[in-house]
C-alpha cells in the first residue's frame, strides 16, 4: 500500500456555483410541482452524478426539444439555448422552464447588442460546447468562433474597425486574457463587454487551485469529463506545478497517483456536489490521513432567483 499523504487541502471555494444550484433546484422543484416526467434538454449541468439522481426522480433527458412530446414540460439547461430552440418549443406547445445561468444570459444579451450595432463578433470558446452553440445561435451571421491565440492570427473580418469580442463563461482566466491581448494587438479598435464574461465562480475556483497547487504534489478535481470548468481546474493545477487528475468520484483514484505524495489538494468543478468531495475526504481518512484543512482564497455569497414559472408555481402551492 502507498504511504498516506501527510496533509489534505480542500480548495475553497469549490463545487456548486449559483447558476448550477439554481438549475438543479429548478428540475427538482418542477418534479415537485408537476410530477414526473419532466423533460430536460441536454444535461441540466455537466455532472454524471447529478444527472443520474435527477433521472431517478423522474427527469427524462433528451438531446433536442423536438424529442419532447407535445404539451409536456421541458427545462432548458444552465448552458443556455439558441432562439431557434425556444421557437421549436413554442411550435410543440411545450411548457418551457429556462434554467439558463443568468451569467450566460448576459453573454447572449451582449451578442445581440453587438450584432445590432453591426459588429463582427469574435466568440472565444470551445467548439461543440452547449454554451457556445446557444450563444452563436443569437447572431449566427455575425459571430466567428476562436479557441486559441493562434486562431487570432488567421482571423479574417469584414471591417477591422467594427470588431467586438465575447467569451464562454467557463474558460481558463489566464488563457482568455492572453487571447484578448492578442485580439487587441491585431484589432486596436476592438470593443468588448463592460465586465468580464468569465463568471465569478470559474475565476474564484481557478484562483483557489492556482494558489493551493503550490502547496501540493497532487491535485484531484472532482468533475465529469464534459465539464469545461472542471477541465480548466486540472490545467491550472498542472500549470502551477502539481500532478493533477479529473475524477468523477473517489472510486477512480489510482494507487500509483498516491505514491510519494506528501500534500494532496482537492477541488471540484462548479457542477459537482459537495457530497462527492466528502466521500473523497473519507477515502483518504480511511487510508490514514488525519490532517485535513480548508484552503480558502475568497468567500462566495452569490444567489440567483429560481425561474419565474417555478416561483409562481411554488407561490400558488403555498397560497
Amino acid at each position: 500500500m502507498p504511504t498516506a499523504p501527510e496533509k489534505l487541502l480542500l480548495a475553497a471555494p469549490r463545487g456548486y456555483c449559483a447558476g448550477v444550484d439554481r438549475a438543479v433546484q429548478t428540475v427538482e422543484r418542477a418534479l415537485d410541482l408537476y410530477g414526473a416526467p419532466v423533460y430536460v434538454r441536454k444535461e441540466i449541468v455537466h455532472n454524471k452524478h447529478v444527472v443520474a439522481k435527477l433521472r431517478e426522480r423522474g427527469a427524462i433527458f433528451v438531446d433536442q426539444e423536438t424529442e419532447v412530446p407535445e404539451g409536456e414540460t421541458v427545462v432548458f439547461s444552465a448552458h443556455g439555448v439558441a432562439p431557434s430552440v425556444h421557437a421549436n418549443a413554442g411550435e410543440r406547445a411545450l411548457r418551457t422552464i429556462d434554467a439558463t445561468c443568468p451569467l450566460v444570459t448576459k453573454v447572449h444579451v451582449e451578442a445581440k447588442k453587438f450584432a445590432a450595432q453591426g459588429y463582427t463578433i469574435v466568440l472565444i470558446g470551445h467548439a461543440g460546447h452547449e454554451e457556445v452553440e446557444g450563444t452563436m445561435g443569437e447572431a449566427p451571421d455575425h459571430i466567428v468562433l476562436i479557441e486559441t491565440e493562434d486562431d487570432v492570427d488567421t482571423l479574417e473580418v469584414e471591417d477591422p474597425e467594427r470588431v467586438a469580442y465575447i467569451s464562454q463563461t467557463t474558460l481558463s482566466v489566464d488563457e482568455t486574457r492572453a487571447i484578448i491581448a492578442r485580439l487587441r494587438e491585431r484589432f486596436p479598435a476592438i470593443t468588448g463587454p463592460r465586465t468580464d464574461d468569465i463568471c465569478y465562480a470559474t475565476t474564484n475556483r481557478q484562483a483557489a487551485v492556482k494558489q493551493m497547487a503550490t502547496h501540493c504534489d497532487l491535485v484531484l478535481v472532482i468533475g465529469s469529463q464534459n465539464s469545461s470548468n472542471s477541465q480548466r481546474l486540472v490545467e491550472v493545477a498542472r500549470d502551477h506545478g502539481a500532478e493533477a487528475h479529473l475524477i468523477d468520484n473517489s472510486g477512480q483514484v489510482e494507487e500509483a497517483w498516491r505514491v510519494g505524495k506528501r500534500g494532496v489538494g482537492i477541488s471540484s468543478g462548479a457542477s459537482a456536489p459537495e457530497e462527492l468531495v466528502q466521500r473523497l475526504v473519507d477515502f483518504f481518512r480511511a487510508r490514514g490521513v488525519e490532517d485535513v484543512g480548508e484552503f480558502e482564497v475568497v468567500q462566495e455569497d452569490v444567489r440567483f432567483m429560481l425561474p419565474k414559472p417555478i416561483r409562481q408555481g411554488l407561490a400558488a402551492q403555498s397560497a
